[in-house]
């Protein structure tokens, strides 16, 4: 039986059907000075199909679908070759480090990745260079976005007293979004236009019509093609222009047209969370670190942390021998005291050792890229740790509302400015 690849979300604009035929490869759409092809269009729409199909997920009519498709293939396009003037290549090395990590999140060695491809029918070698495009878009949206964002402590701070306002920092919401967008400098009859447009989808929205479908079919948002769903987000990651609107929405709700300088947002609530307290188990530790040098090599190490534990065990004072012993600049002048360590903080060898020892334990040497340790558990506890929790939540909550706001507003731009013609119908 073929085995099944979990692919990342963002690979699906970029997975097609290496073995499909094209009878007739003829351009369908010219962008800037390239084209994008007949064969490139059906491979993308069969694979976005079956992606549909495994969702059990209603189809569009084939020509919205198209053009839906389409519309995403001219934008990769426009970011591929604004990549190529600024300089951005991705190297075989880099490519083949991040194949390999997509081999991992799917349990299988990149040699596994491949034959599974394979077995499914698709082109490994055509797979490969669809990813370096993946990489690329990544890559120039951080250059031109991502780095360009920034979150001060003022609007953390800001989002806080908000939430705490509503009582609303443990809400989180799964939103389904349709986008109806108009050019940056729109004219009062584009915007017109668009507000027709947006309320005609609301009547029929309110009539029964699927939201999923109607965002495959129509939406100029991103997430268009995954039936408009925008996941899970926190109060402080909704766009600010909706923010107020979906606390007052109830699951299964939709909103009335949302006016951004992106065009009008229909937001629908698929469903609402809250998380609970932040608790996190925390281990006061304390250890004793040597490691071979030029003048010592490891097995005088591994006898001398030997002597070490056994003298310890004797009864001799754990900080009196981490003072005189430890190779620790940081904790050896504190008799080898850690603090109190929280999950993630050591590297996993040293954490994993820890976590095995009883209070008092001393464990035997651990081996780390940083040398050989002692470990001794001196205290376990679980810490509250909500309000640090909540405030790096914030932060990040805030940077991707922001960095979600700026790419719609620079992938708009770039397609406003460029050249495009389509050639569907010819």
């Amino acid at each position: 039986m073929t085995a099944k690849i979990l692919l990342l979300p963002l690979l699906l604009l970029f997975a097609g059907n290496g073995l499909a035929e094209q009878t007739l490869n003829r351009i369908v759409a010219s962008v800037n000075n390239d084209v994008v092809l007949d064969s490139e269009l059906n491979n993308r729409s069969a694979m976005v199909i079956s992606q549909l199909q495994a969702q059990q997920a209603e189809l569009p009519p084939r020509a919205a679908l198209q053009k839906q498709v389409l519309d995403r293939l001219i934008l990769e396009n426009l970011q591929l070759q604004l990549a190529e003037r600024n300089g951005i290549r991705v190297d075989d090395e880099t490519l083949n480090n991040n194949m390999r990590k997509l081999a991992k999140q799917n349990d299988m060695s990149l040699s596994e990745f491949r034959e599974a491809l394979e077995q499914d029918g698709s082109d490994y070698v055509a797979f490969r260079e669809q990813f370096r495009n993946q990489i690329t878009i990544n890559q120039i949206r951080q250059q031109m976005v991502d780095n360009q964002v920034e979150v001060t402590e003022q609007e953390v701070d800001h989002l806080l007293a908000t939430a705490a306002s509503f009582n609303d920092q443990n809400r989180e919401y799964h939103l389904a979004h349709i986008l109806v967008s108009t050019p940056e400098a729109a004219s009062p009859e584009q915007i017109k236009e668009a507000r027709k447009r947006a309320d005609d989808m609301l009547v029929r929205l309110k009539d029964g019509a699927d939201f999923e479908q109607m965002a495959i079919a129509e939406s100029d948002g991103q997430q268009a093609l995954n039936g408009g769903d925008l996941g899970w987000r926190k109060t402080g990651q909704l766009p600010s222009f909706f923010s107020d609107v979906v606390g007052q929405l109830q699951i299964g709700q939709i909103s009335d047209p949302i006016r951004s300088p992106s065009g009008f947002h229909i937001v629908k609530i698929m469903d609402i969370r809250g998380d609970q307290r932040h608790m996190i188990k925390q281990t006061h530790a304390r250890h004793i670190l040597l490691h071979p040098d030029t003048l010592v090599s490891e097995q005088e190490i591994k006898t001398r942390m030997a002597q070490l534990r056994e003298r310890i065990a004797q009864g001799e004072d754990f900080a009196v021998l981490a003072r005189a012993h430890s190779q620790d600049p940081g904790s050896g002048s504190q008799g080898g005291d850690l603090g109190w360590v929280t999950p993630g903080q050591m590297v996993p060898e040293f954490e994993q050792a820890m976590d095995e020892l009883a209070i008092g334990e001393i464990s035997q040497p651990v081996q780390s890229r940083f040398g050989l340790h002692l470990i001794q558990v001196q205290g376990r506890r679980e810490q509250d740790e909500t309000d640090d929790y909540r405030r790096t939540r914030a932060r990040e909550s805030i940077r991707q509302r922001k960095t979600d706001e700026q790419l719609e507003i620079w992938l708009r731009r770039l397609r406003d400015e460029a050249y495009v013609e389509y050639h569907l119908d010819e």
